[in-house]
């Protein structure tokens, strides 16, 4: 063997040994950066019995120093959506049937471009047979009514998809669809409420907030606001300073708003009136422990008759919209109202 295969060989162990080195040192990396991803310095706030892991009630006459060291847990993500569904309430509707079983991936290859161009308002479903399928586009956001020029193009885009599969194409009459959107937008319009209430009467200090917050139920999320959820993690209502200043577990001990605010989206958040109900009671809550004022937005103060009121008008909007076909919180409603 000559002295160049020979330094060749010597060269190509080095690589190798090299390479192995490499691996041994990421997998220490890896294994250590999990290790700390995974621990925590704090309690498990599931095995304590806590005002703040059960979203009891809170005692007011904690002193300023057993409020900074109350438990702090740690942030909840919110659960993903379940896979939403075209729904004929909110959506113009395009039924395919095709002979044959149609492969996912070109189906999906081609649903992804129509889902981007109409910004996720498209939503395709199948059938587990892979020959029937139902695309809908959805005709109402937060952003207004669907305009009849896109409905015209996601009909073509279907109507080009459907002949690339070789599927069979059945779909209602456009003008009613425009005309259904434009119905349905201003009813949503009529239906879309945020009730807002304030704790006015500060500066308030950040420590004692969080402990009223978590001794309430609600949690510091990264929106930079405390959010109440139920158990599937469906947010009921938020808590932030009034003047949109941000929170975060850096700066609380910090931070010292004036005033804070309440809100509930009425028609995202489930369980309408018990949600409410949660909300004005933490909102007294705060009042007596930062020795604050609940007033609305034009600073008039509301009392338990003020309260009862609004409740009662909740009632009468969730009634409306299960009359619609979307209860508050379900999915169609979340879709509605984003």
């Amino acid at each position: 063997m000559s002295e160049l295969q020979f330094g060749l060989l010597a060269i190509g162990a080095l690589v190798v040994a090299a390479v192995l080195v490499y691996n041994r040192v990421q997998e220490r990396r890896a294994k250590r950066a999990a290790e700390r991803a995974f621990s925590s310095g704090h309690d498990d706030i599931l095995l304590q019995p806590s005002a703040a892991a059960h979203g009891a009630g809170m005692a007011p006459d904690h002193s300023s120093e057993s409020l900074q060291e109350a438990p702090r847990p740690l942030p909840r993500a919110a659960a993903p959506e379940a896979q939403a569904q075209p729904d004929p309430a909110i959506d113009y509707i395009i039924e395919l049937a095709a002979e044959y079983p149609v492969a996912q991936a070109a189906l999906r290859e081609q649903w992804n471009t129509i889902e981007r161009r109409h910004a996720r308002r498209a939503l395709l479903a199948g059938s587990t047979d892979g020959r029937t399928w139902r695309a809908g586009l959805q005709l109402v956001s937060r952003d207004g009514a669907i305009g009849e020029a896109d409905l015209i193009e996601f009909r073509s885009s279907v109507e080009t998809l459907a002949a690339s599969v070789g599927a069979t194409m059945t779909a209602s009459e456009m003008r009613a669809a425009v005309e259904a959107a434009r119905a349905l937008d201003e009813f949503c319009a009529e239906s879309d409420i945020q009730v807002v209430v304030h704790v006015t009467g500060g500066p308030f200090a950040g420590t004692k907030i969080r402990a009223a917050a978590e001794a309430g139920g609600l949690a510091l999320e990264a929106d930079g606001r405390f959010a109440m959820r139920d158990d599937e993690q469906r947010l009921l209502f938020t808590l932030g300073a009034q003047n949109g200043q941000l929170f975060s577990a850096e700066t609380m001990r910090e931070a010292t708003p004036q005033a804070l605010s309440l809100s509930l989206d009425v028609t995202r958040a489930p369980h309408t009136r018990r949600s409410f109900e949660s909300l004005a009671r933490l909102a007294h809550q705060l009042a007596t422990v930062l020795n604050g004022r609940i007033v609305d937005d034009n600073g008039k103060a509301l009392d338990e008759p003020a309260m009862a009121a609004i409740a009662a008008q909740l009632d009468a909007v969730r009634a409306r919209l299960e009359a619609r076909g979307v209860p508050p919180g379900s999915p169609a409603a979340l879709r509605l109202f984003s």
